[in-house]
Formats: structure tokens, sequence, C-alpha cells
């Protein structure tokens, strides 16, 4: 067992070593012209002013929250005491990972528009390459903190048996999981505020009152919009699928760690090495598959997508297959659960193939459905926007269809396919446990994943830097062709966060129960449904707390939980909708106020727009976030555990079909856009082209704002009540 955890801090190595690498070749490639690095400095220093003031807003959140949760553990007893530490950690490795991916992202967006003068491929390598630094750090810290933490309780903790011992160790474990999904909540929130209300801002007035090319050097609000997609694309999905691939981690762990309490201490630890070796394989077959993406010169849409698409594919298919050999050489191959466990896994990796593939043919100009959705630009904007809804609506299916299959699926394998007694304590266990492992699966192969992810905000900078440094049209064409699979690719990442949470979501209830039975356990001799604490089951805290759809405290958490996910989307796209209002405005003011500047012979105030989007995101991401973290702790005190298990059950359905929708119709927006730019239904400028915008206008805070942080919520929602337990267990009114 010591040697297999030492291969997960080997693996961990591995992926931020490759990071090094690859980071060290993308700096070694030619910046370009003086004016193409003049203007990515512009953009590296307005990316690092904003994170900069950002995390000096979080930081002053972490400490408050931090001193209130020693007050919990050290003042009134119903906190573990390494909680206000483990959140904190948690936080830290969070921001880091989204301040590298960022960092590279505006190094790399000049280097490739550069690489795009030799050729397309050169493009594509170069920032596919810089996309692999955030999957590869994401990963690499990931597994680094989950195991330096394993190594510093499994040293401190102390209880009464080693079973106890490391129930306790991995449910603390789950607590720094909350500072990740708080830093990722304000780096999504903020980050998809400021691009958004700049991307807006300069799509409204640049593109439709001006007639002004995408990223034209005339249009003031062109450096803040490619400002916003380094922080809010870059950063914030970096920190956001951190902290998803570190939950289904650890809960795992935990459900690991309880489903086997029974059996045996040694049965336990190989239930908790599992998760971690399977993550720490899909870090090596992410890497092996990152070489394999290269492309032809010429090379249209449809092959790039399956230039990517095969490096994806190839590791996910390689992850199965491994998880096979892996979870043979923990359990052994005389226990099924070897096979069993692995079928769960695979479970989880088809369903992220499947979500992956809809949301790819729902998105992708591609296909008929975007196609269509440009068609309608000829009766214009009103029926741009009206299909768009009606498309995100209809891509719901799929990925919902997908969920539900891989949830039923990764449970009976666990339990191997025992249905007349699938409800029974041990079982119960056993197959969340199952669905746990699957969402491990689905993220497996994140280094990979991520890096077509992040490889999208980079091709985006990269077209509006060659736009910006007026190189020849050869150079903005294949920019733009890099920047059209980026959207797809971007969309295909958010559904892949989206289903991974909705999988993670589920095993942290079953985490939450694990904390109330330990909460209760803290007092010498406290039974639950009558029996002691440390070795009641799932049904008797259900049971114990009658949580059940008859009693009114259920029903109502339900309520809330299904609210909470359009109140939150509510606030941020208002958020957006009056940051942008203040870019509109101040746009239209430079192009009346500054002579000459829509002639090229006047200079925008970049530096003005840069400021309008930085005050409004690090003044509208406040609200959205706080409410997130309230709700449950409000929830617990009022309506107690029931009320908690309904929240998080209504939060879960409601938010991730709603994420989804947004992430799709946005998606689907953009690239009917880019789809008419092509030279489709009259081509740029063209009326048809003007409805198109107006839909992208609207489809940026749903795919790059509200959409994408839906996912988060639902998980930090999750986290704040496991680890507001005690809280809850201690104080309630019902």
């Amino acid at each position: 067992m010591e040697n297999l955890f030492y291969a997960v801090r080997c693996a961990s190595v591995l992926a931020l070593a490759f990071a090094v690498i690859f980071y060290r070749q993308m700096k070694k490639e030619d910046e370009g012209t003086p004016t193409m690095r003049q203007i990515a400095q512009y953009v590296r220093e307005g990316a690092m002013a904003y994170l900069t003031q950002q995390y000096k807003i979080v930081l002053r959140v972490f400490i408050v929250l931090a001193i209130f949760f020693a007050i919990l553990a050290y003042g009134f007893g119903v906190q573990n005491p390494w909680v206000p530490f483990a959140f904190l950690t948690g936080g830290l490795f969070s921001g880091i990972a989204g301040f590298i991916g960022m960092k590279t992202a505006t190094f790399a967006s000049g280097r490739t528009a550069n690489a795009c003068r030799r050729s397309l491929n050169s493009g594509l390598k170069v920032a596919f390459r810089s996309g692999a630094v955030m999957g590869l750090t994401v990963v690499g810290l990931g597994l680094l903190d989950i195991s330096l933490w394993f190594i510093i309780l499994n040293a401190c903790v102390t209880e009464a048996t080693l079973a106890q011992k490391l129930v306790v160790i991995t449910t603390t474990m789950l607590t720094f999981g909350m500072g990740a999904s708080t830093q990722a909540l304000f780096a999504r929130v903020g980050g998809g505020i400021y691009t958004k209300a700049a991307d807006v801002g300069a799509d409204i007035v640049g593109k439709v009152e001006s007639d002004l090319p995408e990223d034209d050097p005339r249009n003031p609000a062109t450096i803040a919009d490619n400002v916003g997609d380094n922080v809010g694309d870059v950063a914030g999905m970096g920190a956001d699928l951190y902290e998803s691939y570190c939950g289904s981690i650890l809960s795992t762990m935990a459900l690991g760690a309880s489903a086997f309490y029974a059996v045996s201490p040694e049965m336990q630890m190989k239930a908790i090495l599992a998760p971690m070796l399977i993550a720490a394989v899909g870090v090596l077959l992410s890497v092996l598959s990152i070489f394999t993406v290269r492309t032809k010169e010429g090379a249209g849409m449809s092959q790039l997508l399956k230039s990517m698409s095969f490096g994806t594919n190839l590791a996910a298919i390689l992850s199965g297959v491994a998880t096979f050999g892996i979870l043979a050489l923990v359990f052994g191959t005389g226990d099924n659960r070897w096979w069993q466990l692995s079928c769960s896994v695979l479970s989880g990796l088809i369903a992220g193939v499947v979500i992956g593939k809809a949301t790819e043919y729902y998105t992708s100009h591609s296909y008929r459905p975007t196609q269509k959705l440009a068609e309608s630009s000829q009766t214009g904007p009103a029926t741009v926007i009206i299909s768009g809804v009606g498309l995100g609506m209809l891509s719901t299916a799929i990925p919902v269809i997908a969920i539900v299959v891989a949830i039923v699926l990764s449970y009976l394998f666990a339990i191997g396919f025992d249905v007349k007694n699938m409800m029974d304590a041990a079982n119960l266990s056993q197959g969340l446990y199952g669905v746990a492992i699957a969402a491990v699966g689905m993220l497996s192969t994140l280094g990979i994943t991520l890096a077509t992810d992040a490889y999208g905000p980079i091709a985006d900078n990269a077209g509006g830097n060659a736009q910006m440094s007026e190189l020849e049209p050869q150079v903005r064409e294949r920019t733009d062709v890099l920047d059209a699979l980026g959207n797809t690719t971007a969309a295909t990442g958010k559904g892949f966060a989206i289903g991974s949470a909705a999988l993670t979501a589920l095993a942290l209830l079953a985490s939450y129960i694990e904390e109330i039975k330990i909460a209760i356990g803290r007092t010498a001799g406290a039974l639950i449904n009558g029996v002691d604490a440390a070795s009641a089951s799932i049904l008797d805290v259900l049971e114990e707390f009658n949580v059940s759809l008859m009693n009114p405290a259920v029903l109502a958490g339900v309520f809330i939980g299904s609210m909470m996910a359009f109140l939150f989307c509510g606030l941020t796209m208002n958020a957006v909708g009056r940051a942008a209002s203040k870019m509109v405005v101040e746009v239209r003011r430079q192009f009346r106020e500054i002579k000459g500047i829509l002639t090229g012979e006047g200079t925008p105030d970049y530096k003005r727009c840069v400021e309008i989007s930085t005050k409004a995101a690090q003044y509208e991401m406040l609200l959205p976030s706080i409410i997130a973290i309230l709700v449950p702790v409000a929830t617990g005190v009022v309506l107690g555990v029931a009320g908690v298990l309904g929240l998080l059950i209504g939060g879960l359905g409601a938010g991730f079909v709603l994420a989804v929708f947004m992430a799709n119709s946005g998606g689907a927006w953009d690239n009917a856009k880019k789809y008419v730019e092509e030279g489709h239904f009259g081509g740029k400028n063209s009326d048809c082209h003007h409805a198109t915008v107006v839909g992208d206008t609207v489809g940026d805070p749903f795919k790059d704002t509200s959409g994408p942080s839906l996912n988060i919520l639902i998980k930090l929602m999750s986290m704040v009540s496991i680890v507001m337990a005690g809280l809850t267990v201690g104080f309630h009114l019902l």
C-alpha cells in the first residue's frame, strides 16, 4: 500500500514537471513584431492587475471564514480543529492553479499569433501545449495537495481505532475542498463579469453600431476584452476544475472509508487509495495523449475537431483499460470488486465522452443545430435569440440521460447488480462509492481535457493580437479557425465540468451524512436511531432525521435549492448587464469625444475600459458569492439536517440542467456568429451578422459567467454543508 501511495506523489511531480517543460517551450517561441509584443504586454499587465486586486479581496473573505471556523472548532467544539487550516490551503492551491494558467496564457497568445504566420499546425501546437500547462498544473497540484494532507493527518489524528481514524482523516480532507470551491467561485464569477462586460461593450458599439471588425485597435474595449479572456476563461476555469478534480477524489476517499468501515481497515485503505491511483495513471496518459494532437495546413473545423478528439478519446480509452489493471492490483483478482468498480469507472468515462460529443454537436458550426441557428438570423435578432434558447433547452436531454445512466450503472456495478437488496445498508454505501469513483473516472484525464479548454482563450487572444497588429489576412484566417475550434472545446470543457459536478455532488451528499455521524459522535455515548454513531449506516441517519418526501423541511429545502440556481444566475446576469452598460457608455463617449479614433488618427483610452471592468467585477462578485456560502448555513440552522439534504438535492437537480442549457446556448450563439463571419448568409457586417452578434452578446454571460459558475455553486453548497455539519446538528430550530 505504501508503494502504491508513493506512485500518487510521483504522478503529481510528473504532471508539474511536464507543465514546466511545456511552459519553457512556449517561452522559447518568438513573440513577433514590436507591435505584437506591446499588445501582449498591455493584456498581461491588465490581467495581472485585476488578479492581484481580486486576490486581495478574496484573502479578506478567507481570513474572516477561517476565524469563524476556528471559533466553532476551538470555542464551541462543534468543528474539527484541522478545518481552518485545510480550508486555507484549498483556497491557496486553487488560486495558484488559476494564476499559473493565466500567466501562461498571457505569454502564449502573442506567440500563437506569430506561430500562425508560419502555419496552422504551428499555431495549434503552441496554443494547445500552453493550455496543457494549466491542465497539468491543476492535476499536479491537486494530487500533491491531497497526498500531503493525507500524510499530515495520518501522522496527527488520533482515534480509538484505525477504522475510525481513516473516516476522520478523509472527512476532514473534504474541508480543503470547500476552500478550493470558495476560491473557484470568486474567480469564476469575478472573471466572468469582467470578461463579459468588456466583450458585450466591445461587440455592441464596435461591431453593431460602428461596423468595426472584431478586436479592431480602434475599439477602446478590445484590450479589456482580451484581458477578460484570461482572467475569466483561464484563471476562472483553472480554479473551477481544480476544485472539481479534488472534490471528486476527496468525496470518493471519504465514502470508501465509510463504506468499508465494518469490513476492515485494510479494505478501507484500498478504497481510499483507489481514486488517487486512477487519477495518478490518468496524469501519465494525459501527458502521452497531449503529444498526439496535431493537424495539417489548410485544415478546416471538422479536421481540427478530429485532431482534438483523437487526443482526448485516446486518453479516455487508455484510462478505461488501465483502470482494470489498477483496481486488480489494489483489490486483488480474488475479490470481484476489482472488475465491478472498474465498470463503475468506465460508466463515468463513457458518460463524460457522451456529454462532450453532445456538447460538440449542439455548439459546433460543423453540425446542423448551430447552422440552423445562424440561418434564423435572416429574420432578425429576435429569432436568433428564440432559436438559441430552444437549442439550449433541447441540448439538456442527452447530458441528463448520460448522467442518469452513469449513476444507475455505476451504483449497480459496485454492488454486483444485487437489485433485490440494492437499498440495504451495506449495498447503499458501496453503491454510492461506485457513483463517486465514476466521477473520478470522468475527470481522470483532466490533464488533456482542461488543455483543450484553456487552449480556447489563448487562440481567441491570438486572433485579437493578429487583428490589432494588422498582420496579413492569412494569419487572421488561421487564428479565426483556431478560435472557432476553441469555442467548441470550451463548451465541451464546460459540459465536462458540469457533468462531473453532478456525480461529485451526489457523492458529497453521502459524505455530508458521514460528517453528521461524526458530529453526533463527538458526544460520548451518542446514538443514531438506537445505534452507536460510529457504526450507524446512512439509512440510520436518514431515519433519525426523518429524511423523506413527506417531511416539510425536506420539501422546503428542495425549493430553496432550486431557487438558488436561478437566484444565482439572476444576480450574475444582472451584474454583467450593469457592467456592460457602463462599458457601452464609455466606448460611445470615446468615439464621440476623442477625435480621430475611427479614422485611425486618434488613440483610444484602453486603460479606462480596463478600469471599468475591474471595478465592476470586484464589486459585483461579492453578493452572489456570499449568498452561496450563507444560504446552506442558514438552512441548516432553521431546517436542520433534513432541510439541508433537500437544499442540496434541489440545487443539484435544477443547477445541473440550467448549467447545461446556458453553456450550450451561449456556445451555439457564439459559433453561429462565427459561421456567418465565414461568409454564410451575407458574411461580416451584413444584417444577418448584426443579428448573430446580438445573439452572441446575450450568450456571453450565459456561457462564461452564470452557466459555468453553477457547477461550483452546486459543490460549494455541499462543501459548506459538510463543514458546518457540527453547527447544524448542535443548533437548529426544526
